[in-house]
Order: structure tokens, then sequence, then C-alpha cells
């Protein structure tokens, strides 16, 4: 690569994949990632390291599994180790600035950033610690807010994206952009709930024409770990058919929200005469549920929550591509390196991940392992995915697992797992899915792990009491927020 590119990573929350125009969906209105596909590559087969923030964000800076950094929960955020991609390219000698949500533990850990522009982390450096409480969890009264907040309006997650975005157009309209190359990672909330959407983009969706969610009226998958999931998570017990409608025209109207937010940041860069040298990647930390399977939100691993969109452009990438090659948001940290010429280091050996400039060029391959785990709130077991191909198999610990065919099924309606019996390349499917995961990790040693860890968070907060009257929320307090709180009761 070129060591004069800039590189700027753009990351929403909560954004699934098929929530976008150019990935096909005949509702959402997103025409800034529709263009910024059309002159990139959409990587189709896009994963997240765990369907969860905090534990995905500390994957994202450190290019690694979080079986591997022990990041496992929204209790455990990336506190500056292991050394982020973003330390490696500033200690290289760049500017490296991040405007707006890191769930990281706190400001003042060495994240990795020269500035930290508004930044959002986890409440009180401690986070969401009633999710620890696997063994024994607690009714999560705080479910009743996802439907409650149902509504038009702005809310304190719409005002915070607007202000990410004018200080992404601030900090890359100042001259000093030109000096040097650059990396920047700019971070906004939408369409993450509450869902709340301002009118002018609610406006874009009439309830009444909204998509039903898959299974709608079904009943929840016959799994036992799923049906534990949904208990805790018990999001869907607030809706009925008429407020799932109007959450869902939410839930696009923040997108598109979200996408114009996008799309200033983008004509800022192009203002300032620096697109033509910069590699931007479009990116979520992970999907929503929006009521599939009666499911909200994340924490499983179906495609429209395990599965995330990522778009790359910029020099040296293909223009109208789309690759069906798995890639993940691991493979960010090696694509950094890769933009900012900074060599890999003793940190980064076996390390998963792959530049997406290469998986740009290269022909697709259906033989790379997509990879997902979730060993956060509302889980007993350990949830581990891989995609190959096709084929995709979940593994639950002490659980039968699932396997679905997305070539035939890709709403992932049918576990093919329950025709082991009679059915040879189901036999096959499932003895491969098992290898690969083998290959990555093993299962029973890292949930053994997880919870070994996860007791010791617990007694390290004061047990289990302290961990179930902890300060209890549904979705991160913005900085604002946050800095309300400390002026008040000691959180």
């Amino acid at each position: 690569m070129r060591q004069d590119l800039n590189f700027l990573v753009i990351i929403s929350d909560e954004h699934r994949k098929d929530a976008m125009g150019c990935a096909g969906h005949p509702i959402v209105k997103t025409p800034n990632l529709d263009a910024l596909a059309a002159r990139g590559t959409m990587f189709q087969s896009a994963y997240t390291p765990s369907p969860m923030c905090v534990p995905t964000r500390a994957a994202l800076a450190t290019g690694d599994w979080i079986h591997t950094t022990g990041n496992w929960d929204s209790a455990t955020p990336y506190d500056g180790h292991p050394r982020s991609w973003m330390r490696q390219v500033r200690d290289a000698g760049r500017e490296v600035v991040a405007i707006g949500k890191l769930h990281f533990r706190s400001n003042e850990d060495d994240n990795g950033f020269s500035r930290e522009i508004l930044p959002m982390h986890v409440v009180g450096g401690v986070g969401w610690a009633v999710g620890l409480l696997r063994e024994n969890p607690p009714d999560y009264d705080s479910a009743s807010e996802l439907a409650g907040d149902v509504g038009v309006g702005p809310s304190t997650y719409t005002d915070y994206d607007l202000d990410i975005a004018a200080a992404g157009e601030a900090w890359l309209a100042d001259p000093a952009r030109q000096d040097k190359p650059w990396a920047a990672f700019v971070s906004l909330v939408s369409p993450h709930y509450p869902l709340t959407c301002p009118k002018e983009w609610y406006d874009l969706y009439d309830p009444a024409q909204m998509d039903l969610p898959v299974g709608y009226g079904k009943g929840l998958p016959d799994h036992e770990e799923l049906r534990n999931i949904a208990a805790f998570f018990n999001y869907d017990d607030y809706f009925d058919e008429q407020k799932m409608r109007e959450a869902k025209a939410a839930y696009y109207g923040l997108t598109s929200l979200m996408d114009d937010c996008v799309g200033r940041i983008l004509k800022a860069l192009s203002d300032s005469g620096q697109a033509e040298n910069t590699v931007v990647i479009y990116v979520s930390d992970h999907g929503d549920m929006m009521g599939d399977q009666g499911f909200w939100t994340k924490q499983v691993m179906y495609e429209a929550s395990a599965g995330i969109p990522m778009i790359a452009t910029g020099p040296g990438i293909p223009s109208g591509r789309r690759v069906t090659t798995c890639t993940n948001l691991t493979d960010i940290a090696a694509t950094a390196r890769d933009v900012c010429g900074v060599e890999d280091d003793d940190g980064n050996a076996g390390q998963p991940g792959l530049s997406l400039i290469g998986l740009a060029n290269a022909p697709d391959n259906p033989d790379r392992t997509g990879f997902s785990e979730y060993h956060d709130g509302g889980s007993k077991t350990g949830s581990f995915m891989v995609r190959w191909g096709e084929w995709k198999y979940v593994y639950y610990v002490g659980q039968p697992p699932q396997l679905f065919d997305l070539s035939t099924d890709p709403q992932e309606q049918t576990n093919r797992a329950q025709d082991r019996v009679n059915d040879p390349l189901v036999q096959a499917a499932l003895a491969e899915g098992e290898r690969r995961l083998r290959e990555i990790c093993d299962p029973e040693e890292v949930n053994a792990r997880a919870f070994a860890d996860q007791r010791k968070k617990i007694e390290d907060l004061g047990g289990e009491e302290a961990c179930r009257t902890a300060f209890v929320f549904n979705h991160t307090p913005t900085p604002f927020e946050q800095e309300k709180l400390r002026e008040g009761p000691a959180l």
C-alpha cells in the first residue's frame, strides 16, 4: 500500500446487515451507504466477534477473539491491554483520533488514541454488572424499556449522533489534517435503541407497511439455551403487533438518520480534498433481531444479530464488488496496519485477521471460516458460531447444536441438525462445523474459563448482591448523562 493514505473507520451500533438499500432491502432508505457500496466493495458474509457491544469493541481494538483477550462481557471492557491497533498506528507516528462511542473502560486508560472526542465509555468504568450473573440470573426489569421507548421525537442518542457528526465534520475540515496521514475512528450510536426517532426520519416509514418479523407468531425456536436468553431479555413480552410495527418504523428511521450522519462525514472528507487518498471502512458492531424468531436486540447467533454490514472503499479497493468470503471485525486491525504501513509485531502473532484490501482483491474463498461467540448476560452456557460456504454451525456447550443451510434457508427457520440420523450430508456438515470450531478454540475450556473469570469479577465487585443492585440500564448513558450521574449519587 501507499504510505500516504489516510484510514477512516465509520462504525454504527446495532445496524443489521440487511437494513440497507444496497443489501436489497425494499423499505430502508440508505442513500449514502448505497453510494459508498457502489464505489467500493461490500463484504456480504461479515460477522461480529460477539453479538454484544463491549466484548466486540475489545476484539475490534485488539484484532483478536474475546476468548483470547478475556473481554467476555459487558462488565469486562477493553482497558488498553493488549495493545490496540490504534496504539500501534499512533506509536508509528500518526495522529489517531476517536470521535464518539468507544465502550472501553475509561479515557484514563491508554486506548491508543492521540485524542478522544465526545467519548462514550462504560458506566463508571464497570459497565453492566448484572450480566455477570449467568449462573443465577435475576429478573431483568429494564427489558420493558425497549417497547416503552418506541415513539417519535429526539432522544439523547440521536442528539449525541448529531454532535458526533458535527465533530467529525469539524475535525476533517481542520487544515491540520493536510499535514500528514491520519487515522480516525468515528463511532455513531444509531440505530441502537432507544427506539425513539425524530419525526423527519420516522415519517419516512409507515408502520402499516412494515415487514413482519421472521417467524412472526410462531414462538421461540425449540432450544433450551435460546429460551434461557429469551427469558432473561424478555423484550418480546411487551410488544403487540402495532407496537412491533411502530418499533420497526422507528428502527428504520434511526437507520436513515445514521446514514445521513455517515453522508455528512463523507461529504466533509470529500470537501477537504482527502477522499481520493483515504481508505474508508463502514461497519456496525453487531446487528439487531427486531422481533425475528421472537428475539429483539442481539445476543444470539442468527444472521440478523451476528451478521454485520461491511463496506470498504478507497485506493486499491475494487468498485461495485460483492465479496462472499467470510470476514470479521477482527480484520480491521490487520487492515489498519496494511493501510498505515505499520509492520506486524510479536503481539500480532497468531491473530485471525486479514487485510480487507487483500480480501477485496482476491477470489472469493468459501473455505475461510466465519466465527462469533457469546458469554454475556442471559446465557447459561457459551455459544459459538462457525460459518463456511453456505453452512452455518452453532455449538452450545452441553446442549444440542444448530445447523443451517443458508443457500436454501437464508432466514434460518430449519435446524438441519435434527436430520443428523438420516442424512449423511448433515452428518458431514456437523462434523466439519465442529472440526472448524475446534481449530479456533476448545469450546469447553473457553466456557469454563469464562465462567471462572466472571465469578472472580463478581467477587471483585462485591458479590452477587452488589451486582444485582448496581446501576442497571437498558442502554449505556451518553457522556453528558454519565457526567450528570457522577454529579449525583455515586454509581
